[in-house]
């Protein structure tokens, strides 16, 4: 009640599980582009290559913080690809 969760998304996280590549030096990546229907969202698509198919969420269109202060994350390690990021913060400043 003191602390209730915010209205509007702040950011995301993706853990994707990835066990059975078959090329091991080709990391998984990932592509966003912008919704036909809706320019407030976009498409994030996942690319890994066999046996895995793409994997595509529909989320929210803003500018991405990409500091690792920040909380900006693209791993690959121990077959685990990691996606993290917050939005941009804009401030009201007199």
């Amino acid at each position: 009640m003191d602390n209730p969760p915010p209205k509007i998304v702040q950011g995301y996280k993706f853990n994707i599980f990835y066990p059975d590549l078959i090329d091991k030096s080709a990391t998984p990546e990932f592509s966003l582009k912008p919704c036909a229907d809706n320019p407030e969202f976009a498409v994030l698509r996942f690319h890994a290559g066999p046996p895995y198919e793409d994997i595509a969420f529909k989320i929210v269109s803003r500018e991405w913080e990409y500091s690792y202060k920040r909380g900006f994350r693209c791993h690959f390690h121990n077959n685990i690809f990691q996606l993290w990021f917050h939005f941009k913060r804009y401030r009201y400043r007199r």
